[in-house]
């Protein structure tokens, strides 16, 4: 979850799968171009209403797809209580989960059949 995370910026970052107004959408993209000039403190005031995060999933039959600005992005608070993102959109306000994948691996299985 994003608890550990300081900004929705970076809770996206390390995100597999967001949840959006209890919808699961593990579709969707960030501007890497635009997230180099944050991470390099070279985005242009400009910069602010460009897309950064698109994402879209399917609602029973209808496919949704939201878009939002490194402004909205930036601009987003965290709800510790119910730990979701409160993002402004352009015509109302959402709720965003940001998931990360768990994964394993097989080290010891490797440093055991290595020691054999």
């Amino acid at each position: 979850m994003s608890t550990t995370h300081n900004s929705l910026i970076e809770a996206l970052v390390d995100a597999d799968m967001l949840e959006i107004d209890g919808l699961y959408a593990w579709q969707f993209s960030l501007d890497k171009e635009l997230l180099a000039q944050v991470s390099a403190g070279s985005a242009s005031t400009d910069s602010q209403a460009k897309p950064l995060l698109s994402m879209e999933c399917i609602d029973g039959r209808d496919r949704r797809h939201w878009q939002f600005t490194l402004g909205q992005i930036s601009a987003a608070t965290y709800d510790s209580s119910n730990e979701h993102w409160n993002i402004a959109g352009a015509e109302q306000s959402h709720k965003l989960k940001c998931f990360a994948a768990i994964t394993g691996n097989n080290d010891d299985d490797d440093e055991s059949e290595a020691q054999d």
